[in-house]
């Protein structure tokens, strides 16, 4: 998908101020513009502007112009937002779909839409008031990030065996080390490659330099050495397919989830991207500021890395017998036992 050929001109600046000077990657843009398409598609039909039997997904938003934009009020957007939570499928190509959209996607959707009037009104200054200035977010419900044990962590690797051993066991060593994305591992270039540094192109086209461990530079020489009798001399990426070409985000999350199997830890909770949560994690529980944590996982926010300050069971259990009262269960029994 082109947003630059599909979306109206009020859109598509917005869009392209987005992606070149916030410096958004490509995928957030899109998605802000398939948010965005969903929302000028409801309006309309809430205007009355399409026939009313109309399907949402197939009204046309390229008559979408700033007379629109202007009528659009705070009462719209949460019309808007009742229609998610309650008449949206969930599933858009499935006949067994549920309706209403979870808080997450909601809370998306909110996002894009403060970010677009926003950028109508205090950049271009088309509209005299933003509709959306007090839109509020949809409540998310706070969880721990899911991620392995160092136990269930060794077993993953450990299961590593048959084709592309080499290959598959570098790529869950660099997840499991270096906190890594799966769109930034696809990306890694033999170039990127210094001695005990990797250069990793995330979010954005911004780069970060992670250093290497021991485990990473011998799983590395490994598949490098495996590598140079599958690769045609052209191909820069590190990581290939049987096809011998850049590896795919859907082949190395299929990858990661069939070791995973391997490893007796199959299930909906785990995934490529929890290997990522399982690095921090780790890191963290072993010493490893906050502050480096963000600048390792390339987080623009730190509130985004301090999810992983959480503290685990063994800590609360060690936490519960530091108390210095903790003793004193039996000499209070002791005393009862005499009162008695």
């Amino acid at each position: 998908m082109d947003y630059r050929l599909e979306a109206p001109d009020v859109i598509r600046r917005f869009l392209t101020y987005t992606e070149t000077i916030r410096g958004k990657s490509r995928k957030t843009v899109e998605e802000y513009y398939l948010d965005l398409r969903l929302f000028f598609r409801y309006i309309k039909r809430l205007r009355g502007l399409v026939p009313p039997q109309t399907d949402l997904d197939e009204i046309p938003v390229s008559d979408v112009d700033i007379s629109l934009v202007r009528g659009i009020t705070l009462s719209d957007i949460y019309d808007f937002m009742s229609f998610l939570a309650r008449e949206r499928a969930v599933h858009q190509n499935s006949t067994l779909t549920g309706y209403g959209l979870g808080a997450a996607a909601r809370a998306r959707k909110v996002a894009s839409l403060r970010s677009y009037f926003k950028y109508i009104h205090s950049k271009e200054h088309l509209i005299d008031e933003n509709p959306a200035a007090e839109l509020e977010s949809s409540k998310l419900k706070k969880s721990l990030p899911r991620h392995l044990t160092l136990e269930e962590s060794k077993n993953l690797l450990n299961s590593v065996d048959g084709d592309n051993a080499e290959r598959d066991f570098c790529i869950l060593t660099l997840f499991l080390n270096c906190g890594l994305r799966v769109s930034e591992l696809v990306g890694i270039n033999l170039s990127d490659i210094k001695e005990d540094t990797l250069r990793i192109t995330g979010k954005g086209g911004k780069e970060r330099i992670v250093y290497l461990n021991d485990a990473c530079i011998s799983a590395l020489l490994s598949w490098v050495t495996a590598r140079k009798e599958l690769a045609p001399s052209h191909e820069q990426a590190l990581f290939i397919s049987r096809l011998r070409t850049r590896i795919s985000p859907s082949t190395v999350k299929w990858l990661v989830k069939k070791h995973l199997g391997a490893a007796g830890l199959s299930g909906e909770n785990y995934s490529a991207h929890k290997l990522r949560h399982t690095a921090a994690t780790l890191m963290y529980q072993n010493g490893v500021d906050v502050l480096v944590l963000q600048q390792l996982l390339g987080h623009e926010q730190l509130n985004t890395t301090k999810i992983y300050t959480h503290v685990d069971n063994s800590d609360l259990r060690i936490a519960a017998k530091a108390n210095p009262l903790s003793g004193e269960v039996k000499q209070v029994h002791d005393q009862e036992e005499d009162e008695l």
